[in-house]
């Protein structure tokens, strides 16, 4: 996998800080949950935001 730009990590940090309990470690729902939080109109860039959120909640979570 290849590292992922500073925006959608900037993006995805901020959204995880501000709304924590608006994400979990399912992709389909991250993905409703950014385009319901933000104004990105890409679906490229909304499903890299949601990627990257959904990898951080699933590394939040003990194995």
């Amino acid at each position: 996998m290849a590292i992922k730009p500073a925006y959608i990590k900037k993006t995805g940090t901020i959204l995880l800080e501000q709304y924590p309990e608006a994400f979990t470690t399912d992709f389909e729902q991250n993905k409703d949950s950014v385009t319901k939080l933000t104004n990105i109109e890409s679906k490229g860039v909304r499903n890299r935001i949601a990627g990257y959120v959904t990898r951080k909640k699933g590394a939040a979570v003990p194995a």
